[in-house]
């Protein structure tokens, strides 16, 4: 059984039940439609074509029936309109423009944030409309094509390797394994983390498995580098069964206690990720993780699956490359034309030296034939002239 650590699914199925037949606060009309929306995303009917098959996730459910019901009471409010899908495309543009510019706020009095986000929500939630209104034979226009929904950079909370070491020794000792497994491990938080049992642990304390049912993409099996000594000890330490979740703190908890310690030790100030220490929460940590394996990892598919990515855009994403230094060296810019000329000249020196040495071999052989030669000459000389004396033929004066 996978834990669902923020109950999506109960959530959802306590509001359509208390909901009944009808949302409040909108008008019935936007409560019918958007009922009828949430049903066929619930079975996975009338999905786009270039949407993944199937019905969607209790998360995906959630955020659907939030946004569209905030949709529905802003544009009554704001424009005075029957039903959602009263509005229009000058209407609708100025709407996520005004959240974006932040002239439109929150309820908080903050300005919105990940607008692009919820613009893609609108943007789903219309195409759905086209399509079953096409089955009724009714053309309806697409008014979301001048939506903005370029993707916006995320504030996270960037830590380095020292601050996390940091914040690990100041912590309470079963946060110390916390914070450090999910620097290792750059598991997602809570979804993924929340669901590892000891089990998952193998190779004497030196492997993670993540199970591809807990998992959001896929199931992969990753090396502890930073943790393993830590992890074994805790697991000893609190008499862990196999069958047992690692970790059974609620995420609230975890991020509350994070952001206290956070501020304690390293203060409140806003970090290379535009993030203040005073937001941190446990997926930062995924964040920072990622900055520290990015420079380590030799491949970039390596990274991807340790991480549980399908796509390279994931490792900006996450990381934007801060902690990154220029690695190049002199070597790397012999490029591959002048390699090639470097290669061609040691080729051309090496024959050349090659035709030298077989010439200076040559020279040595001709040097020793002429040694020999002179030699017998020398001897030869030296016996003629052995004869002579004897025979009184050369006489040497004294």
């Amino acid at each position: 059984m996978k834990i669902d650590p923020y109950k999506h699914k109960e959530k959802y199925l306590n509001w359509r039940k208390k909901v009944g037949n009808r949302i409040p606060d909108i008008s019935l009309e936007s409560s019918n439609i958007i009922f009828q929306y949430l049903s066929d995303m619930e079975k996975g009917l009338n999905v786009s074509s270039i949407s993944i098959k199937g019905g969607r996730s209790y998360i995906r459910l959630n955020t659907l029936r939030e946004k569209l019901n905030k949709f529905s009471r802003d544009f009554e409010k704001l424009y005075n309109l029957k039903k959602i899908t009263d509005v229009s495309e000058e209407q609708l543009v100025t709407y996520f423009s005004d959240m974006k510019s932040g002239k439109l706020l929150r309820r908080d009095g903050k300005s919105y944030k990940s607008v692009d986000t919820t613009a893609r929500v609108f943007k789903a939630f219309w195409h759905w409309y086209q399509k079953i209104s096409r089955k009724k034979g009714i053309d309806v226009e697409d008014i979301t094509l001048d939506l903005d929904t370029r993707q916006e950079k995320p504030e996270w909370v960037y830590l380095t390797e020292k601050e996390v070491k940091l914040l690990c020794d100041n912590a309470k000792i079963d946060y110390r394994m916390l914070i450090m497994f999910l620097f290792d491990t750059g598991i997602r938080a809570p979804t993924e983390l929340m669901n590892v049992r000891v089990s998952d642990i193998h190779n004497n304390y030196k492997e993670l498995n993540i199970r591809e049912e807990t998992s959001k993409t896929f199931g992969r099996r990753i090396k502890l580098m930073l943790c393993s000594d830590m992890l074994k000890d805790y697991i000893l330490n609190n008499q862990l069964k196999p069958e047992d979740y690692l970790f059974k703190t609620t995420p609230h908890m975890v991020n509350k206690y994070l952001k206290r310690l956070a501020i304690r030790v390293l203060g409140d100030r806003e970090t290379l990720a535009r993030g203040k220490i005073s937001d941190i929460t446990m997926y930062d940590f995924r964040h920072c993780s990622c900055c520290y394996w990015l420079p380590r990892y030799k491949s970039e598919s390596a990274l991807k699956y340790r991480f549980g990515w399908k796509e390279s855009d994931k490792i900006h994403y996450y990381s934007e490359f801060i902690g990154m230094t220029d690695t190049i060296s002199e070597n790397d810019m012999l490029i591959d034309i002048t390699r090639t000329e470097i290669e061609k000249k040691l080729e051309r020196y090496d024959k050349e030296s090659s035709i030298k040495d077989d010439k200076i071999k040559q020279l040595e052989i001709e040097l020793a034939e002429i040694k020999n030669l002179v030699l017998k000459l020398a001897k030869t000389s030296k016996s003629i002239i052995q004869k002579e004396i004897e025979t009184g033929d050369l006489t040497i004066e004294r």
